[in-house]
C-alpha cells in the first residue's frame, strides 16, 4: 500500500550560512554542517557566483538576497558576520531571523554574554530575541520557521538599497 507523505514547504527560499573556513577540531561540527545541508537542500541548484568590490558589499548582497541567517561554529569572520546580521536586525534594517547552530554548546559563552548585556541594560529584551538557537539543524530550522520579529520597524528598503549601492546619504556630523 502506498502512502502519501505531505512535506511542509519552508517559508525560506534562500538562507545565508556563516561558518568557519576550517572544520574545527570536533567531528560533531562537520556532522552538524552535513545535517544542516540535508535540512536545507532540495535537490535544486544551490548558490551562485557574484563578483563584489569588498567585504561590506559581499555582506550587503548576502543580506539582501537571503530570507534568514544561520551561523555554524566558526572564528572571527563568522562572529563578525553574525554580529552584523544581528545588529542590522536590531536597527530595523531587516526583520529576518538569525540562527545559531549551537553544536555541543559552542555558542553557550556568547549567549551568556548577550544575556549579561541584557541584564546590564546594554541590549533590550526584544533585541535579545533576534537570536534563535538550537543544538540540532532540524530543531533550529523549526525555530527559525516559527520566528516572529519583536522590533517595530524596518528601515526603508529604498534608503537601504541606495546606501548599499554606494550613494551615501548626507549626514551632518558637525556640532
Amino acid at each position: 500500500m502506498e502512502r502519501e507523505i505531505e512535506m511542509k514547504q519552508s517559508k525560506f527560499k534562500r538562507i545565508c550560512v556563516f561558518c568557519g573556513s576550517s572544520q574545527g577540531k570536533k567531528s560533531s561540527y562537520q556532522d552538524a554542517a552535513i545535517q544542516l545541508g540535508k535540512e536545507l537542500l532540495t535537490g535544486d541548484t544551490v548558490g551562485e557566483v557574484k563578483a563584489v568590490a569588498d567585504m561590506h558589499q559581499r555582506k550587503a548582497e548576502m543580506a539582501k538576497r537571503s530570507d534568514a541567517f544561520i551561523a555554524l561554529p566558526g572564528g572571527y569572520g563568522t562572529l563578525e558576520e553574525l554580529l552584523e546580521a544581528i545588529t542590522w536586525a536590531q536597527l530595523g534594517i531587516h526583520d529576518k531571523p538569525v540562527g545559531l547552530l549551537n553544536v555541543d554548546g559552542y555558542y553557550n559563552s556568547l549567549l551568556s554574554f548577550i544575556d549579561k548585556a541584557v541584564e546590564e541594560g546594554f541590549i533590550t529584551p526584544n533585541a535579545r530575541h533576534i537570536i534563535v538557537s538550537a543544538p540540532t539543524a532540524r530543531e533550529l530550522m523549526k525555530n527559525l520557521e516559527e520566528y516572529v520579529p519583536c522590533h517595530e520597524t524596518v528601515a526603508s528598503k529604498l534608503s537601504w538599497e541606495t546606501e548599499q549601492l554606494g550613494y551615501p546619504q548626507k549626514h551632518n556630523l558637525s556640532r
